[in-house]
């Protein structure tokens, strides 16, 4: 309801003007005891036929501010006032605000409002008494404002009678008539006024409930709207779990949950891996999943565990397990206005989808292990045995004939199952993965082994080692077993973040693998003397000539690789002119000599390694 404003300010208590004190409610006879009964009866009916016109008019309220209208009107007709106005009360702030007005000239009247306190009208709303004054200027000085007074001056009022808007618990706002010269108001006057105010008080009372219940009964409809349109999306969102849970159950990958999503959804979806790459898509128009804010919605959404709408609308959910991460679900923009229920749906989703992401590893796991097994087995069953191992893996699938290529790959030990899983995976289902002596032992059939470092390497963030032989007519076995020997030798010198082919490394294989005690008659023939005489006198000659080696027969770069002065290296190459006698440094000699002198290192390193 609008609020009403006052008229001009008043002080409620007796004033010179004020009738207030002479003003009290009659016995209905007093009329009857003037001088002109005749037309006191007359007014009396007129009086009575404009109530009883109100209340037929407040039996059939329908438009609260047309009867409010009428009352005014009335109450300047029957009270034969220059003007009328009501004015409502405010809960909120305490003011009163002029709602009606009948007979007024300037506006200031129209938009009176007056405060807490002030003006005639505030006093008639504490006092829940009429109020009259013959004069306006008459009212307590306190009561005055620039406002009120400014729009009593504006209308030209003099003479003023208010009385209370009242329901059972409060005041309603105040009904006035006033003149624009004096005029004192009689009992009857208050008496008639005060009955079209009970007549305004109705109409307040009866719009404020009519209001509250239209109020209530929208909330109630809205209310039931959004619950059955809650009830709807929450049947939505069932179904479409159930169907992501059928499709994963009926298998077929990622495919149907992305299908049963975008048609739950109407919208395109796509589902990428940890990598960013596209697993499965569906629907037309799919979002960009490489850009920028798609990416950073990926992250976020990892971390808070829930969907993430990026600003051009598109919906990004993680799919994580625990501190695994699987890729994301990407929704694009849909033909309906997505809610909080289908955020959740979403979030289903990647629930979902990581349970078959889950189950695809136990299942891909386990039948790694199985492969794995046979390739331990394959590599260091007997002769005899090789054949059964090789009709298992026939019936598993993988064709023995193809797989010509064996690869070893080093890494450190806590890395090697990942890195099994990871060479597994880019290696594909035709390949055989296993861990064997320290080494991911890796048979397929193409070399396709430095791209696979590469990622190896990327997944691990450490150092991978790999050495690789292969060919059309390489046995797989033989091939195993050249790598595995050919790993050995790279580890022994020091490479350790590299790709090496096998066969460079053959000539080394060639002579540690053959006789043992001929290979160590070689060693000690060249080079006994020398290791004798360290260990009785505590020199370290064999260090000098191992450098003498590397740096080229060079006794200047050997000084300069010990550290040493020039001088006492060409002293302690005399001292092995004596050990190893004269013409060691000749070129068959030295040859022999250098040749002896890097495969006792080899095989010091070697035996360090077997040691550690």
């Amino acid at each position: 309801m609008s609020t009403a404003a006052s008229p001009p300010p008043g002080d409620a208590s007796p004033a010179d003007g004020d009738d207030t004190a002479a003003l009290r409610r009659p016995d209905d006879t007093a009329a009857l005891r003037r001088p002109d009964d005749t037309a006191a009866l007359r007014r009396r009916a007129g009086e009575l036929a404009a109530l009883f016109a109100s209340a037929r008019e407040l039996a059939a309220v329908r438009d609260a501010d047309a009867v409010l209208e009428r009352l005014v009107e009335r109450a300047q007709e029957l009270l034969a006032a220059d003007v009328a106005y009501l004015s409502e009360f405010d809960d909120g702030d305490g003011t009163l605000r002029v709602r009606q007005t009948r007979g007024v000239v300037s506006g200031a009247l129209r938009d009176l409002v007056v405060p807490r306190g002030r003006g005639l009208v505030s006093a008639i709303a504490e006092s829940r008494l009429p109020r009259a004054v013959r004069r306006y200027d008459s009212v307590a000085a306190d009561r005055h404002t620039s406002g009120i007074d400014a729009a009593v001056a504006a209308e030209g009022i003099v003479s003023m009678l208010g009385v209370p808007l009242l329901s059972e618990v409060r005041v309603l706002g105040v009904l006035f008539v006033a003149m624009r010269r004096e005029r004192t108001f009689t009992p009857d006057d208050i008496a008639l006024l005060a009955a079209l105010a009970d007549h305004a008080s109705v109409v307040l009372q009866t719009a404020a409930a009519l209001a509250d219940a239209e109020l209530q009964a929208e909330r109630a409809r809205a209310a039931a709207a959004a619950l059955t349109a809650h009830v709807a999306a929450r049947d939505r969102a069932n179904r479409v779990h159930r169907e992501l849970v059928d499709a994963v159950l009926a298998g077929g990958g990622l495919a149907p949950v992305a299908r049963t999503l975008a048609a739950g959804l109407e919208a395109p979806v796509v589902i990428v891996d940890a990598d960013g790459a596209v697993r499965a898509s569906e629907g037309d128009r799919p979002p960009d999943t490489a850009a920028p804010a798609v990416r950073a919605a990926v992250v976020r959404s990892r971390t808070d565990g829930r969907a993430v709408r990026t600003p051009d609308a598109a919906l990004v959910t993680a799919v994580a397990a625990g501190a695994r991460s699987f890729g994301a679900i990407v929704v694009g923009a849909s033909a309906r206005e997505l809610d909080d229920v289908d955020l959740r749906t979403i979030e289903r989703a990647g629930q979902v989808t990581a349970l078959l992401a889950l189950s695809e590893e136990a299942v891909a796991a386990a039948d790694h292990r199985r492969r794995a097994d046979l390739l331990v087995e394959l590599v260091t069953a007997a002769p005899a045995r090789r054949a059964d191992v090789a009709d298992a893996l026939r019936r598993s699938g993988v064709d023995l004939g193809r797989l010509r290529a064996a690869t070893a790959f080093d890494v450190d030990r806590l890395g090697r199952a990942e890195a099994a899983r990871v060479i597994a995976r880019e290696l594909g289902e035709g390949a055989l993965v296993a861990e064997l002596d320290g080494l991911v032992l890796a048979l397929h059939d193409a070399p396709s082994d430095a791209a696979v470092r590469r990622r190896v390497r990327a997944a691990l963030d450490v150092p991978v080692l790999a050495v690789t032989t292969g060919g059309a007519d390489r046995d797989p076995v033989r091939a195993t077993a050249d790598v595995r020997a050919a790993a050995g030798l790279a580890r022994a010198l020091d490479l350790t973040d590299t790709l090496v082919p096998a066969d460079d490394l053959a000539p080394y294989a060639a002579t540690l693998t053959s006789d043992r005690r001929a290979l160590s008659a070689f060693l000690d023939g060249a080079l006994g003397a020398v290791r004798r005489h360290d260990a009785e006198r505590g020199s370290d000659l064999l260090t000098t000539l191992r450098a003498f080696v590397r740096n080229g027969a060079s006794p200047t770069r050997t000084a300069r690789a010990l550290t040493f002065h020039t001088n006492t290296i060409l002293q302690r190459l005399e001292k092995l002119d004596r050990l190893l006698e004269d013409g060691w440094r000749e070129d068959e000699r030295f040859f022999r000599l250098s040749t002896a002198v890097r495969l006792d290192e080899l095989r010091d390193r070697l035996a360090g390694q077997r040691d550690g």
